[in-house]
């Protein structure tokens, strides 16, 4: 069955009110680095670490330069602080390499970008440079299948039907909206069910699924 995006879009928005990330950011490089800690943490939490890291890293430069030690320190609060330092630091070696030190406008670019991949491509240049992109993370994949706009489990395929699927200029908004569902009603767990609005657009709750 023909699903009606607008109607989705419209309920999303009833029940999560303006799509929006909760990291906090100010550009593009701070997006980028906020993306990167934001694996496997909250964003509050990003948040409040990035409140001071910013203050000290204000370039590309700022982060290549920085001892890695020094910079595991100061964002140890995120998690797995080793490897996201040293995954900044790449990608901070990369985008001085090869985009004179700023952060690329495409987003099948920047997704070359090692340490970046096509999820975090699509989040940064859609949200920084007002793109069109798909945000396929875990809670993007998971309302989407649940709701029949897709079948399949790989993220690129799910991008790939979600660009047939969902008008482009709804894109990042419909992203933006399923990764706020995800989290707070649509778990993976427990989904709540009861006050989603989109129980007769859902194959899974149509299926019996609660």
């Amino acid at each position: 069955m023909k699903k009606d995006i607008a109607s989705i879009l419209n309920k999303l928005q009833e029940m999560h009110g303006e799509p929006r990330v909760e990291l906090s950011y100010t550009n593009p490089l701070e997006l980028t680095i906020a993306t990167v800690l934001s694996a496997q943490c909250t964003d509050e939490r990003v948040n409040r670490v990035t409140k001071d890291l910013f203050k000290k890293y204000t370039k590309v430069e700022d982060y290549f330069n920085a001892p890695e030690s020094e910079l595991e320190e100061d964002i140890r609060p995120t998690g797995f602080y080793r490897n996201k330092a040293k995954s900044i630091k790449s990608i901070a070696g990369e985008l001085l390499e090869r985009f004179g030190g700023k952060v690329p406008d495409d987003i099948d670019t920047f997704a070359t970008v090692k340490g970046i991949g096509r999820k975090s491509a699509n989040m940064i240049v859609g949200l920084a440079y007002s793109k069109p992109g798909v945000i396929v993370d875990t809670h993007v994949a998971r309302v989407s299948g649940r709701l029949g706009l897709t079948a399949n489990k790989d993220p690129d395929r799910i991008e790939a039907d979600l660009r047939q699927t969902v008008p482009m200029p709804w894109w990042m908004a419909f992203s933006l909206l399923a990764i706020l569902h995800g989290r707070y009603l649509c778990k993976a767990k427990k989904p709540d069910c009861p006050r989603c609005l989109m129980r007769e657009d859902c194959d899974h709750y149509s299926m019996g699924g609660t």
